[in-house]
């Protein structure tokens, strides 16, 4: 079997769809709509010929793990998702609560997140937690402290994210790279710009088309 001619069959008769958990990062806080790096992402599939309906988002800024666990619940899904994503936990590592507490509702969450993609945990990705110590609204802060707990934190999520065979990214690194590139960060000076979003697409669209191919 030619793999380009499944892949052309696949998605002519799919119209794939994405559910993004999260949080300020997730919903683009201080970008345009189609900068959100899971519209970013849903459009590069569609330029590869891999039809991704519009994301459907469920992400709010200042959320922490158990605020976007209600928000999930309360939204009462029904529905099954090619992809689903999950970023959160800047805002717990903000608030000062602990990593302890973090992977309890973490774990809650992920686990909700496979049950969304049928129960098929190689169709849901974790991204880390980028690091907003090295953004402009961070100054006067201790920067190196911060960098710090949000390791602590991803170190968290990624271990759970293993044991439950999930796709991780890691965007973190990515993420620090605003401490001396301003465009990657938003108007605001806390969030990132779309062109830093454009970066975590691009890698999430590839691990996006190896799963849906």
């Amino acid at each position: 079997m030619i793999p380009g001619n499944q892949h052309s069959q696949d998605t002519a008769v799919s119209n794939f769809t994405y559910l993004a958990l999260g949080d300020s990062y997730t919903i683009g806080e201080s970008v345009p709509e189609e900068h959100r790096f899971p519209v970013q992402a849903a459009g590069l599939l569609g330029a590869k010929g891999i039809h991704v309906a519009a994301p459907r988002i469920i992400a709010k800024t200042g959320w922490t793990t158990d605020e976007l666990e209600a928000a999930v619940n309360e939204a009462a899904i029904t529905d099954t998702f090619s992809i689903v994503t999950l970023l959160i936990g800047v805002n717990n590592q903000y608030r000062g609560r602990s990593v302890a507490e973090y992977k309890t509702e973490f774990t809650r969450l992920l686990k909700q997140a496979i049950r969304f993609a049928g129960d098929h945990s190689d169709r849901v990705v974790v991204l880390s937690i980028p690091d907003w110590g090295v953004v402009p609204f961070a100054e006067g802060r201790d920067r190196q402290q911060i960098g710090e707990e949000i390791d602590a934190f991803n170190a968290a999520n990624k271990s759970i994210a293993k044991k439950f065979r999930v796709h991780y990214l890691d965007i973190t690194a990515d993420s620090r790279e605003a401490a001396t590139d301003p465009s990657l960060v938003a108007s605001d000076g806390l969030h990132y710009s779309g062109k830093e979003m454009a970066i975590w697409a691009g890698k999430l669209a590839g691990i996006m088309a190896a799963i849906l191919h």
